[in-house]
């Protein structure tokens, strides 16, 4: 029997839950990441068998769990080549038989599946719910969980069993900053993560993030990475990664965080005193458009205009960035941040270094 289920899968009381994968061995967003940090074991034997060369399309890689309560078996389902590739319909196809298969020979009696190629893989629903009906509707006696493509599940809402990463200098400028941002800002956006950080690491902070010219501003793809593993231990808000970007959740430090990263600043006077700048300068801005807007017009000034041009000009290279910001900076907004700059000395004096090409590692 093949009912169609919403929320979240991992919740499921079944014998299985197959998870949806690539052949190279990562699971970096998603419902994928969400099995990784959930179960950190299955994801070291999922990874060895992909370096041994293992996995390939239309075959599961199955994982027993060894658990009393729970899922018996957590059931890889490659749905991806390559994590950068998209999903095909063959390869779904191919594996739903190979899932029969599986089914069958290990007595599973009720089983959890996920929209097979949506989402990241870029199939639509439309096309691939038949093909799984259509491959299950012959496992007889089996309680077979459709899951289709839904919202993304509350960040607090996922398990993360992955062990705590150590506070680093880095982390801790990161989680003080947010931590004294929010006390203004009540809830930051991704977008104001990253804006944050940006300016943190032109006031000196070795950062090592590699930023570069995003649809909304200064971003750092590597910052991410960042937020993904802090997520569960340090933070909550990033979740799996899956949500757009203007519909995610606030990141928000967890109780501890702060604590733990005022401790190890504590003889880092230098750091705090970057925070205190950052804060200085971004003080009234605080929200996801001031955030763009300011670090927009400080990446214009710094490294494409420079700083000899006047407000039209820069209000004209902010324009030309993409249509998003034609639409909503005025030339009075740039203005109006090219003043804040200039009265803290980053523009046209320009006292922050431009710190463009430092590999990216965070």
């Amino acid at each position: 029997m093949i009912t169609l289920e919403r929320g979240n899968l991992l919740d499921a009381d079944v014998d299985a839950l197959v998870n949806t994968v690539n052949t190279v061995g990562v699971m970096g967003k998603g419902l994928a990441l969400q099995f990784k940090r959930a179960y950190p074991a299955m994801f070291r034997d999922y990874s060895r068998a992909a370096q041994s060369g293992e996995l390939e399309v239309g075959r599961m890689h199955v994982w027993e769990t060894g658990e009393l309560q729970g899922p018996r078996y957590i059931i890889n389902f490659p749905t991806k080549r390559h994590w950068r590739q998209g999903s095909r319909l063959d390869d779904i196809e191919q594996g739903l038989t190979d899932l029969v298969r599986v089914v069958r020979a290990l007595g599973i009696r009720s089983v959890a599946v996920p929209p097979l190629g949506c989402g990241n893989g870029g199939l639509g629903w439309a096309q691939v719910e038949p093909l799984i009906t259509h491959a299950l509707a012959p496992l007889a006696g089996v309680d077979v969980r459709l899951f289709p493509p839904g919202p993304p599940i509350p960040a607090a809402a996922m398990a993360n069993r992955q062990a705590k990463p150590a506070m680093t200098p880095g982390r801790a400028t990161l989680v003080r900053l947010l931590t004294q941002y929010q006390s203004v800002a009540l809830e930051v956006s991704q977008i104001e993560v990253q804006k944050l950080m940006y300016f943190l690491q032109m006031a000196g902070e070795p950062l090592r993030l590699d930023f570069q010219k995003g649809h909304y501003g200064p971003y750092a793809d590597n910052l991410r990475s960042v937020l993904r593993e802090l997520e569960g231990h340090y933070i909550t808000g990033f979740g799996d990664g899956s949500a757009p970007v203007l519909e995610s959740e606030p990141i928000t430090p967890l109780p501890g965080a702060d604590d733990a990263a005022e401790g190890l600043l504590a003889d880092r006077p230098e750091s705090r005193d970057r925070i205190r700048q950052v804060l200085d300068l971004v003080n009234g801005f605080e929200s996801m458009y001031g955030l763009e807007l300011l670090s927009s017009v400080h990446w214009v000034v710094t490294r494409q205009t420079g700083a000899g041009a006047d407000d039209h000009a820069v209000a004209q290279a902010v324009h030309d960035w993409n249509p998003r910001k034609g639409r909503l900076f005025t030339p009075e907004h740039v203005s109006t941040a090219l003043a804040a700059l200039r009265a803290r000395e980053l523009a046209p004096g320009l006292s922050w270094a431009c710190s463009a090409g430092i590999e990216a590692s965070a």
